[in-house]
């Protein structure tokens, strides 16, 4: 395994340049040999669980689930906190901001993108909670390649820069997760269910932060500054994708099933409108239900 990740590493080296020094030794940045066997396990889970689960009952997980959320959604603000505290002391530039200039600011900003990366590995259970509780339509395309993708990124971030220009995104995705793991936090609560309205903006929060951060990153490629502009492609082409795959999933959840709503109602097929029951339809049903019986 030693020798492995020391011919790993030198390719990077010599691919990507020298590493950021700062996080020299630092859990789980020393060899990209962890990062990639998570990832590789991850995507096991993904195909095997299902499988695995097809003929058993699926798990509750309620608790679980409200003390994993509130977690993740505790650690998202510490991150939000932190980064934005960060950028404010450091006095980081919007527009292009290097790794080397913040002075002890940066090392804060570093130290919470670590959190920021490991929260990657820690969000695996997403999936496998979809799993266990046999929630199957929950892993989608989107999902997976987001998952799989975003530990990967970070660790090469992690280690190549760390701080700059790098803080944007992850500070938007911070308080987009404080939204989203609370939601998801409350909604494993039945009596809370009928109370949560902001899941649609979740999304539509999620689509605004990539293009938010495609703006910023750009700028970096317009006014340059020392931070390395192939991370900025490659940010860029990756938020790209990101939009792409929200875009339609939104499309399809939203859009799709508003229409298949108005359908339904139209052609008297529901009894449901906007979540009140249509009295008329079902008295109308509970007489045809009667007269059959007395026949």
């Amino acid at each position: 395994m030693e020798l492995l990740d020391k011919t790993i590493n030198s390719y990077l080296d010599v691919w990507l340049g020298p590493r950021d020094p700062r996080v020299k030794g630092w859990l789980l940045l020393e060899n990209y040999t962890p990062t990639f066997i998570f990832s590789v396990l991850y995507l096991l889970i993904v195909w095997l669980g299902p499988k695995y689960m097809r003929n058993k009952q699926p798990f509750s997980c309620r608790g679980i689930l409200v003390v994993y959320n509130l977690g993740l959604t505790l650690l998202s603000l510490y991150m939000f906190y932190e980064l934005v505290t960060g950028v404010w002391e450091g006095g980081y530039n919007f527009f292009c901001q290097d790794t080397h200039s913040g002075g002890e600011a940066d090392m804060k900003i570093i130290r919470v993108l670590w959190w920021y990366y490991f929260s990657k590995l820690i969000e695996f259970m997403d999936t496998f909670f979809f799993i266990l509780r046999k929630n199957n339509h929950q892993i989608t395309v989107l999902h997976v390649y987001h998952h799989a993708t975003m530990l990967n990124i970070w660790w090469f971030v992690m280690n190549w820069v760390p701080c700059g220009h790098s803080y944007f995104g992850a500070t938007l995705n911070s308080f987009i997760h404080v939204l989203m793991y609370s939601y998801y936090g409350l909604s494993a609560v039945p009596a809370m269910r009928p109370y949560l309205w902001w899941k649609k903006y979740i999304t539509q929060g999620q689509l605004t932060q990539f293009v938010l951060t495609i703006f910023q990153t750009g700028c970096g490629v317009v006014w340059p500054c020392a931070f390395p502009q192939g991370w900025l492609y490659f940010q860029i082409s990756y938020m790209i994708s990101l939009i792409i795959l929200f875009t339609n999933f939104y499309i399809q959840t939203y859009n799709k099933k508003a229409s298949s709503r108005r359908k339904e109602y139209q052609n008297g097929s529901t009894a449901t409108v906007n979540g009140y029951t249509n009295s008329f339809s079902s008295l109308e049903n509970n007489v045809k239900q009667r007269k059959q019986r007395k026949d």
